[in-house]
């Protein structure tokens, strides 16, 4: 991990281009450029194998949904990353398409909380088990431990990130 705060290069310029510019840093953007394209066209997939209307932004709804169970809007929407409005519609189309329903919450009457239906649970895991097995396939030749550390660092990452 680069430490300092000057942005410049390591000790002696090591890894550093004539530019200036990092080339741990390079590669690291230009791996997850395409890491997130092939992400971007999968999860398109994989939204239309929930159901063939389904917005691909919405996947990641559903997604959390079943992991998480039950939660607010307002808490969907800090955790996608979208404003009221966006979530609003996102999950009226959810609704209508029969994946997710809403539900007062008991805590604060004013508020609801959101939940995947039975259908829509049962097509969101469906189609995360086949792309589990997908992974499993890919990352046959991996040593599980390097798939653990893969997960590791990509969730420190995404924390990073989420600063």
């Amino acid at each position: 991990m680069h430490e300092g705060g000057n942005g410049g290069g390591h000790e002696g310029g090591a890894g550093a281009s004539p530019s200036g510019v990092d080339q741990e840093y390079l590669a690291l953007e230009r791996e997850l450029t395409v890491l997130m394209r092939r992400a971007r066209a999968k999860q398109g997939e994989m939204a239309r194998a929930v159901h063939p209307d389904l917005e691909s932004a919405a996947y990641g709804l559903l997604v959390r949904l079943d992991e998480c169970g039950r939660q607010r809007a307002t808490e969907l929407a800090a955790y996608i990353g979208v404003g009221k409005a966006t979530m609003s519609r996102q999950l009226r189309a959810l609704e209508d398409l029969g994946l997710v329903a809403r539900e007062p919450d008991p805590a604060d009457g004013r508020a609801w909380l959101v939940h995947l239906t039975e259908e829509g649970r049962r097509r969101v895991q469906r189609v995360r088990e086949a792309r589990r097995a997908r992974y499993v396939s890919q990352l046959a030749h991996w040593d599980r431990r390097e798939v653990a550390e893969l997960a590791r660092l990509l969730q420190q990452l995404n924390q990073g990130m989420a600063k």
